[in-house]
């Protein structure tokens, strides 16, 4: 098994120890009835006849027995109201008009949905209906303000019951059958309304709202900060506005941004003329991952300097000068 792999599975189990306590599920009630899978529990109950009643765990191949009855029950993927039929079926043999009521009594054969990374609320999901990316999100609290506006879907296990194509490609669109498969959403796009771009979330998938990368201001400002990058952008003047604005000994006419080169730890420098931006001479620079924007202290001019040392002296003296008091 890969490192990816490991990694993933490594996080889920973190996630869920994370979340423990928190499983809430999306609705009370599924519309088109739960469909039944491995490790499912069902009960049956015959009006009437107690020795019929009987407790089942669904086995690894989906099947299950009904007492007195050698042959299994195929309940994979199918309703209860589908094994009702099957086990009026079997016990109308022996009973007449048989009065039978089947039910799942412990769902355990898909794991919750988690939702995780720069939300309000991380959380483990029960889904017992279709359920939408964007409608999770929404259900834990949204996402915080540190979000990239990118959210990251990994489908960690086949679905029990592929419904949709769209649930089948997860899986078989990858070229390396070791890998987890994931996708990579947009929270704009989410918000648009459109049903294409809002997936549906399956058991056992792993949502993360990913971390914007960061950007640094840094030298002559009021508030030295890091800025999440969002999905939104942000310009070189927008992050030193974040940033209170410049002191007073601000260079405003060079604005040095510190930028990693490809693939490499280097860096590259920017220089920027913040003042020929406002004046609308220069485009403003919108910034990238981890880019450092430094602003320096201006140089002092020859009168400044004079002055300074002019005062200087002047403190000096007087602290040597006897002090009377006039009456």
């Amino acid at each position: 098994m890969s490192i990816k792999v490991w990694s993933v599975f490594l996080l889920t189990i973190g996630l869920f120890q994370a979340v423990v306590g928190q499983q809430i599920p999306v609705a009370p009630e599924e519309p088109r009835g739960y469909l039944v899978g491995p490790g499912d529990e069902i009960t049956g109950k015959v009006l009437g006849e107690p020795q019929f009643d009987f407790t089942a765990t669904i086995d690894e191949d989906g099947k299950f027995q009904v007492p007195f009855f050698d042959k299994p029950i195929l309940a994979r993927c199918r309703t209860e109201k589908d094994l009702r039929t099957d086990v009026t079926r079997l016990l109308a043999k022996y009973l007449k008009n048989p009065q039978i009521s089947v039910r799942v009594t412990q769902r355990k054969s898909r794991p919750p949905a988690t939702v995780y990374g720069e939300v309000q609320r991380a959380q483990q999901i029960e889904l017992r209906r279709e359920a939408r990316l964007l409608e999770l999100i929404s259900f834990v609290g949204g996402e915080t303000e540190k979000s990239s506006g990118m959210v990251q879907v990994f489908r960690t296990q086949p679905l029990i019951c592929a419904e949709t194509n769209e649930a089948d490609n997860w899986m078989t669109n990858t070229d390396n059958r070791t890998e987890v498969p994931s996708r990579l959403y947009s929270l704009k796009e989410l918000r648009s309304g459109r049903e294409e771009v809002n997936p549906n979330i399956y058991p056992g998938d792993l949502v993360v709202v990913l971390k914007a990368s960061p950007v640094y201001v840094i030298g002559e400002v009021n508030v030295l900060k890091e800025i999440p990058l969002t999905g939104n952008g942000l310009s070189m003047t927008e992050a030193i506005a974040q940033s209170g604005g410049f002191s007073r000994e601000a260079k405003t006419k060079t604005v040095t941004i510190r930028r990693l080169k490809a693939n490499s730890k280097d860096r590259e420098v920017i220089v920027v003329n913040y003042d020929q931006i406002k004046k609308g001479v220069q485009k403003d620079v919108i910034l990238q991952p981890f880019d450092i924007v430094e602003v320096d202290k201006s140089k002092k001019s020859i009168g400044q300097t004079i002055l300074e040392l002019a005062m200087g002296g002047a403190r000096g003296f007087t602290q040597v000068l006897p002090q009377r008091v006039l009456y």
